[in-house]
């Protein structure tokens, strides 16, 4: 399977960068990730339960950086063994390129391979999930870098009386 594609994120390059190494970040954004922990400079190991179809897995594995090019890209690949389910291995070769002070695109081109059970399931439904996947992991990884949205004021806070006294939604309906 192979995929690419591209994503805008609402961050500063160096601000993606940093958050593309940092363990405790990936793992709130990879979907099912149970554990990822950094093991060397440039590896991890992880745990992740993903759902194909109807099998569900938990997936083992290794995690490799290399041909880093702080802050603008590298190559991810990985292996894992989800018992009887099969196994997947693979890569990803991330770019970053700034596209203002507070905007970064990322492209990212996928290569795997599966093997088991979950190859039985057919290429569609494989590259179906695996497109799901990384949109979930794109769409939560882009919010956890967005600037927090300014809270507004409830309406029935921000309405007080002439004594100072705030009024309830009741106290609105009757007055």
């Amino acid at each position: 399977m192979q995929m690419n594609e591209s994503q805008l994120v609402p961050a500063s390059q160096d601000k993606v960068w940093a958050a593309l190494n940092d363990p405790a970040m990936l793992a709130k954004c990879i979907p099912g990730c149970q554990k990822l922990d950094m093991t060397a400079p440039n590896e991890m190991t992880a745990t992740v339960v993903v759902k194909v179809g109807p099998v569900k897995a938990s997936f083992s594995g290794k995690v490799t950086l290399s041909d880093i090019d702080a802050p603008n890209g590298y190559r991810i690949s990985g292996e894992g063994s989800g018992g009887v389910a099969g196994f997947a291995k693979g890569g990803a070769t991330v770019k970053l390129t700034a596209e203002g002070p507070e905007s970064t695109r990322l492209d990212y081109a996928v290569d795997a391979q599966i093997g088991g059970k979950l190859a039985q399931l057919g290429g569609r439904l494989i590259d179906a999930t695996a497109k799901k996947l990384a949109g979930e992991f794109f769409e939560k990884f882009a919010a956890e870098l967005s600037p927090p949205a300014p809270e507004a004021p409830a309406e029935a806070e921000a309405e007080a009386t002439e004594e100072g006294e705030k009024k309830g939604w009741f106290k609105k309906l009757i007055s």
